[in-house]
């Protein structure tokens, strides 16, 4: 897999690389958005972190061309964005951008959250939404409806939604889960999973009953007939 690195400070981007191809990646960085350019012009990578601090054509701004590309709209984006700027990342997914990292992240968390990102994307590739019955999750718009409502969801609870209905019956056990959503090196407990999944059951309303509760595993997305 080819993990490109948009990022204009030379140290970081040098670990992200460094770290990237020592856990099996292909890797390779770029200081602004006119070098990544001229390289996607030859080949295309699996998978994007951009920073959204960059010289010249800022992170934003290279993720719109991007999906806006019939070429690229499909390649996977994880944008860096600085600690405290919540606009960034709402912004960020509403462009099409498929997770965020908060400077500073550690290594590891930029690894766990490129496998997810992956793996995501590979077991939902040429799908546009998922559903079941009248719940809806729309992939590209970032948004979920039930009978043609909308229903707010922050972006774990999405996320985990949306990991659900991309494996139905399968179960997953809270480790799983936690790793995926949150990363490995997120300092919390498994403990969020259960509050999370709690929170969207309540918000999924009569469709909160399809994610059950697997005794001494975790849960699983039940599969409707």
């Amino acid at each position: 897999m080819k993990i490109w690195c948009v990022e204009d400070d030379a140290s970081i981007r040098d670990i992200e690389v460094y770290t990237l191809r020592s856990t099996d990646f292909e890797a390779q960085g770029f200081p602004d958005a006119a070098a990544f350019k001229e390289a996607l012009n030859k080949e295309k990578p699996d998978l994007i972190i951009l920073d959204i601090m960059l010289p010249g054509e800022d992170g934003v701004e290279l993720l719109k061309f991007l999906k806006h590309n019939t070429e690229t709209a499909r390649i996977p984006v994880i944008m860096a964005t600085a600690k405290g700027m919540e606009y960034d990342k709402i912004q960020s997914l509403d462009l099409g951008a498929d997770d965020y990292l908060v400077k500073p992240f550690g290594m590891m968390e930029m690894v766990s959250r490129v496998r997810a990102v992956l793996r995501r994307c590979n077991s939902t590739e040429v799908q546009h939404l998922l559903k079941t019955g009248g719940l809806v999750v729309h992939l590209e718009e970032h948004t979920v409806t039930i009978d043609n409502e909308r229903v707010q969801l922050t972006l774990k609870e999405f996320e985990l939604l949306r990991l659900f209905l991309s494996h139905p019956g399968i179960a997953f056990t809270r480790d799983q889960l936690f790793n995926d959503i949150w990363g490995a090196d997120y300092v919390s407990e498994t403990r969020t999973v259960d509050m999370h999944i709690r929170t969207l059951r309540g918000k999924l309303k009569s469709y909160g009953k399809i994610i059950e509760t697997v005794r001494g595993v975790g849960y699983r997305l039940e599969v409707q007939a």
